[in-house]
């Protein structure tokens, strides 16, 4: 008697057309949902970028502002990590040139043992830059609060953001959106830390969502918006010695 031939199991069932395009498109619309904030921060930071250390005489290429707003990063052992180093180091050169009168420091010093402003204050005073025109914002626990925070605690109107060159897009845009005239110099940190920086310009596109987020569909609260302080108006304002 012949054995039975084996069965045949069903040939895969083949997505329809139908179904491959709406997969197309549905692709289509969150690649353009995840470009939208990146693309929109270099637009509205569009004309209002400069590149530390681009030529010579680079600072000359700086509006003037009353106050330079640099952004904090992190801190080790007192001391700050070489990316955050170098914001400062491209401050300290925009207080040497007269381009900007003021410096006002803003960073993270939400728990205990950890404090980024002091840490960048100090940094600054050993290169040669006057305590006096240093004030520091203990809160700014992100891009979006020290924007807000530089206009609503400390009363800056006008100022240069300082910070790395994957980040300022974000930065001046944000700044411009909480109503600062805003220009911003970066530090092409991919110069000396290539993969490190790469890293980093990959989290912009996360970070420039929750920026876009913040500033311009919830225009959110810094989480301390703080009484109003004068010590920066002060500084800026101040006589040369």
């Amino acid at each position: 008697m012949p054995s039975p031939s084996p069965s045949r199991s069903p040939a895969p069932r083949r997505p329809s057309r139908t179904a491959l395009r709406r997969c197309y498109r549905a692709a289509v619309a969150l690649s353009v949902l995840a470009l939208a904030p990146i693309t929109w921060a270099h637009l509205v930071s569009s004309g209002h970028r400069v590149v530390a250390g681009s030529s010579p005489g680079w600072t000359a290429g700086v509006p003037q502002a009353p106050v330079a707003l640099v952004l904090g990063a992190a801190v080790h052992d007192g001391r700050p990590s070489p990316m955050l180093a170098g914001r400062l180091d491209i401050a300290a050169e925009l207080y040497r040139t007269g381009r900007v009168r003021a410096l006002l420091l803003s960073g993270d010093n939400g728990r205990a043992g950890y404090d980024e402003p002091s840490v960048m204050r100090d940094h600054l005073i050993a290169r040669g830059v006057p305590g006096r025109v240093i004030v520091l914002d203990y809160a700014g626990f992100d891009t979006w609060d020290s924007c807000v925070r530089a206009r609503d605690v400390f009363g800056a109107t006008r100022l240069t953001v300082v910070t790395q060159l994957f980040h300022l897009p974000r930065a001046v845009a944000l700044c411009r959106t909480a109503g600062l005239d805003a220009s911003g110099v970066g530090d092409d940190s991919s110069r000396r830390w290539a993969g490190t920086t790469y890293v980093y310009a990959l989290r912009e596109f996360g970070a420039a969502a929750k920026g876009f987020m913040d500033a311009v569909v919830l225009d959110s609260e810094p989480v301390f918006p703080g009484p109003r302080e004068t010590g920066l108006l002060e500084a800026a304002l101040r006589p040369e010695d």
